[in-house]
């Protein structure tokens, strides 16, 4: 298992569950909140599987909050 710390300042949290969703197929996930970042637990079959996927995942989810025109200032301002 990987834990992929995400920070709030940087990924929207929209586009963090629009990654997970996109990604099921390749593994198993459990999404999580924490003060200041989105933690996402990415489990495969092979450690060097799950690194891979923890990465484009991570990728993924900044191209989709990019493309939604940045973080959600709302979503970060108690943090």
């Amino acid at each position: 298992m990987i834990a992929l710390r995400l920070h709030r300042h940087i990924y929207r949290g929209a586009s963090v569950d629009e990654a997970v969703k996109i990604f099921t197929s390749y593994g198993t996930f459990e999404r999580k909140e924490e003060p200041e970042s989105w933690l996402v637990e990415v489990t495969t079959d092979d450690p060097q599987r799950e690194r891979r996927i923890a990465g484009e995942l991570a990728n993924y989810a900044l191209g989709l909050t990019v493309k939604a025109g940045g973080v959600d200032p709302k979503a970060t301002a108690s943090t």
